[in-house]
C-alpha cells in the first residue's frame, strides 16, 4: 500500500462493517472486537453491505494509513465459508481479490514438499 512499508499479513473481516467508521472506528475494532494488533505489520481489509466499496487501514511507522476503494458496476468476492471473524489471505491473493478474482472459487494449487527426488 504504501513503498517501503512492510507487510506480512492480510487480515478480511468477515462481516460487512458500517463504512461511516474512519481510522478511530476501525482501529479499535481491529484491537477489540477482532482480538489483532492495529500496530502490526498487516493489512486489515473491511467491507461495506454493499461488497462494492473496501477499507483497508494498516500502521505505518508513526501513524495509520487508511485506503478505500470503490467499484463503480461490480462487486468484491468475499469469504463466505470460513470459521471466525477474520480470513487471512496471501498479499497474492489479496492483488488478485482487488482485481475482481474470487480466490474462495478456484484456489491455487497446493504446495507439495519433498525430501528427495529419488
Amino acid at each position: 500500500m504504501h513503498p517501503g512499508c512492510r507487510i506480512e499479513q492480510v487480515f478480511l473481516c468477515r462481516d460487512p462493517v458500517d463504512f461511516r467508521k474512519s481510522i478511530g472506528g476501525l482501529s479499535v475494532l481491529v484491537e477489540q472486537a477482532l482480538g489483532l494488533d492495529p500496530f502490526g505489520s498487516a493489512l486489515y481489509v473491511f467491507i461495506n453491505r454493499e461488497r462494492n466499496k473496501i477499507k483497508v487501514l494498516y500502521w505505518h511507522r508513526n501513524g495509520f494509513c487508511l485506503w478505500l476503494k470503490r467499484l463503480e458496476a461490480e462487486k468484491f468476492a468475499w469469504p463466505r465459508d470460513a470459521d471466525g471473524a477474520t480470513q487471512g489471505v496471501t498479499l497474492q491473493q489479496f492483488e488478485w481479490l482487488l482485481e475482481g478474482f474470487d480466490v474462495w472459487q478456484k484456489p491455487p494449487h497446493k504446495t507439495l514438499h519433498f525430501s528427495s527426488v529419488s
